[in-house]
């Protein structure tokens, strides 16, 4: 936990410094047809409840779920990501902002109905303490949603086009992932660990492919 605190403050600088162009930078890298189909999934997702977004970011992907939702408080370690999410989604009644890290927050045990996390998994160091502190958060009965980006499934050619486009875009990556192809064995792994039980755990996507996982926490 003291290489997590230590890290917290690098990785606020790091995501602050393109904030105002992240999500423009997401759609060169990886391309609006992966970004489309995690829309689409999400906007399937009914009765959420009460729902906590780690890694909110500039809020591309919190704006699918407010219909779903009662209400979100969407969270970033980064204060320019949160205020560029605080501009785009201004006309949003159910929607409150706090800086958090996932992996160590002061909200009460069983809070919340759903945790939403899009790629955030892959870009922190030990996931873990994210899927247990996702666990500990939520109400009995709760939902946990993960999307990653991953290189797991994905053509070599495919994978060496990503990492040309993310070099010209960004350079060597913001943060230190912990492992940038998860796969849904890593996922069964780090739920189950945490006491989830496996709803929902695949691969979608064509050229550019993303783990989409649900988890519930048992009653």
């Amino acid at each position: 936990m003291q290489e997590i605190l230590m890290n917290k403050k690098k990785q606020q600088r790091d995501w602050g410094l393109i904030a105002d162009k992240f999500d423009e930078i997401s759609n060169y890298v990886v391309g609006p047809e992966i970004n489309k189909e995690i829309c689409e999934k999400l906007n399937k997702e009914k009765n959420l409840g009460k729902v906590i977004e780690f890694g909110c970011g500039t809020g591309y992907f919190t704006k699918e779920i407010t219909d779903n939702a009662e209400h979100i408080i969407a969270t970033d370690v980064s204060k320019e990501m949160l205020a560029a999410a605080k501009n785009k989604l201004i006309n949003f009644k159910n929607i409150t902002f706090q800086k958090v890290d996932c992996r160590k927050t002061a909200f009460p045990s069983e809070e919340f109905n759903t945790v939403l996390m899009i790629n955030v998994l892959h870009v922190i160091k030990d996931p873990a303490y994210a899927v247990k502190e996702s666990y500990r958060i939520l109400k009995p009965g709760g939902l946990l949603i993960t999307i990653d980006l991953t290189g797991y499934g994905m053509k070599k050619l495919e994978m060496l086009k990503l990492l040309f486009r993310y070099l010209r875009k960004i350079g060597k990556p913001p943060t230190k992932a912990n492992k940038g192809n998860l796969s849904p064995s890593d996922l069964d792994i780090f739920s189950g660990n945490s006491g989830f039980s496996i709803k929902e755990n695949i691969l979608i996507g064509d050229k550019i492919k993303a783990l989409y996982f649900k988890g519930i926490k048992h009653e």
